[in-house]
């Protein structure tokens, strides 16, 4: 089965750059074409192969002849192991052993974390399987495998995650500690069934760039003094709001870092547990024993703590615990996913909690979007278009200039390099305090907001667009007006 294996990795050369093994390829490295290779081609067969690989030119009909050879050496059984219920699970860790997909998938992860990733994908279609990774917060496709490699890579992938390699009808969840060249990572591994087999996805979980210092996040000056000032208060609850992969956790990182000292206790109930801060207790979320945020929450509460951080409020009894905690004395941290910070207070009223609760608890409500940074070895100087100043919704006389990258080696030609946190601080004052506890909709809180001097999203990413840091697309992308 080592034959079919190697064919079934090697056949993206042949389909996508005309190119072939000689005939003792795994001992030799020889590739053999016939005319020219791009350069791309050959870095993307570098990849694939490992880099252990001979660029050979050969006669048109010894090509030929390879290719017919190694086309023969594919049995059909091996077509699609992957979707045949009857396989064996013997068979499935037989090919997720072998040396080529240990390799291949090895390649993968290390090319993710070279790039900065922050998950992996592997999309099983018809006819291939697609590799893609999220790059500030962007999906890129880095390789594309023949449909014949699906079995393979999904068993390499769940046996190192130590999950049921035979099963493939159910979702299943994992870890991997990933030893690379450079650094040791954790991957959190998750499959989801398909109809041409298990999408998996792995979240990249680098401790390494996890906790960054609070002055470095990208808040602007006003909004910085104002959340140091009040992460400092003896109790109530501070909310960080955004979807999914849009900074929050890193924020409430670097928060505790900056509030921690030995005079108090802080702990955290999380799903993951990302970073280990020393000094501090973290509690790991598993559901499946019954310990959820719910029931992490109430035992932390009789541990004696000062500061509690809750990795996510998702329902009414762990909203009903957090606020519970923060007018019995302790400061409590908290995210939840909305798209502004006024929006957090009516998600919470929609989860069953009583206004004069929200209202009593709550003294500030900090959203957050990552957006990306403009590459600065290849960013040029332009000027914003009537069109750009529109969609902006800029004045039309005003005369903004913004930095673009044109797309570099350091950028991996994207014109974009890194991401920065753009930031909307809501505080809770008595006159918002009064609007909640009259039931006023977002709307209005956000308006009371504004009034008060509360810079939005959409104003803080424009202010970095004028500080030279982004560009108007991506304010776009990651804001509304």
């Amino acid at each position: 089965m080592r034959f079919n294996l190697d064919f079934s990795i090697y056949s993206v050369l042949l389909e996508k750059a005309g190119v072939v093994p000689d005939e003792d390829f795994p001992e030799t490295g020889n590739l053999l074409y016939k005319d020219t290779i791009s350069a791309q081609d050959r870095s993307r067969i570098r990849f694939v192969l490992g880099n252990r690989v001979n660029f050979v030119q050969g006669e048109e009909l010894y090509i030929k002849r390879m290719q017919q050879y190694w086309r023969d050496l594919l049995s059909p059984e091996f077509s699609d192991a992957g979707t045949d219920e009857t396989d064996q699970e013997d068979q499935l860790r037989d090919m997720a052993s072998e040396a080529p997909i240990i390799t291949l998938v090895n390649n993968i992860i290390e090319q993710a974390i070279g790039l900065g990733a922050s998950d992996i994908h592997f999309e099983p279609g018809e006819k291939a399987l697609r590799v893609r990774c999220r790059v500030d917060g962007v999906l890129v496709n880095i390789s594309e495998l023949p449909s014949t490699a699906r079995a393979a890579v999904s068993s390499r992938l769940k046996l190192m995650a130590q999950l049921d390699i035979g099963e493939k009808r159910l979702p299943q969840d994992g870890r991997i500690k990933f030893t690379g060249k450079n650094k040791i990572v954790d991957l959190r591994v998750s499959t989801l069934p398909g109809a041409h087999g298990e999408s998996i996805v792995l979240r990249i979980l680098d401790r390494s760039d996890v906790l960054v210092d609070l002055d470095n996040l990208g808040m602007p000056d006003d909004v910085l003094a104002n959340y140091e000032a009040v992460i400092q208060s003896p109790h109530g609850m501070i909310l960080v709001t955004g979807p999914t992969g849009s900074g929050k956790t890193t924020t409430l990182y670097a928060t505790l870092d900056k509030i921690y000292s030995d005079k108090v206790k802080i702990v955290t109930v999380e799903d993951p547990v990302e970073y280990e801060f020393p000094g501090i207790t973290q509690v790991q979320v598993k559901p499946q024993i019954g310990l959820s945020f719910a029931a992490g929450l109430r035992s932390i509460v009789r541990q004696d703590p000062d500061i509690i951080l809750i990795g996510e409020i998702r329902d009414q009894e762990t909203a009903d615990i957090a606020i519970e905690s923060s007018l019995t004395g302790h400061l409590v941290f908290s995210t939840l996913h909305t798209n502004d910070a006024a929006g957090a207070i009516t998600r919470l009223q929609d989860m069953g909690i009583e206004s004069y609760l929200i209202s009593s608890s709550l003294l500030a409500v900090l959203a957050q979007r990552l957006i990306r940074k403009t590459c600065s070895h290849c960013a040029v100087l332009q000027k914003m278009t009537a069109r750009e100043k529109e969609l902006l919704g800029l004045e039309a006389e005003s005369d903004i200039d913004f930095y673009r990258g044109e797309g570099c080696e350091h950028c991996a030609k994207t014109g974009y390099r890194g991401r920065i946190g753009i930031y909307e601080l809501l505080m809770i004052d008595d006159t918002i305090r009064k609007l909640i506890m009259e039931g006023a909709n977002a709307n209005d809180i956000f308006r009371e907001g504004i009034r008060q001097g509360m810079r939005t999203l959409r104003q803080d990413a424009l202010l970095k667009l004028r500080q030279g840091v982004t560009t108007p697309e991506e304010i776009l992308r990651v804001s509304r007006n």
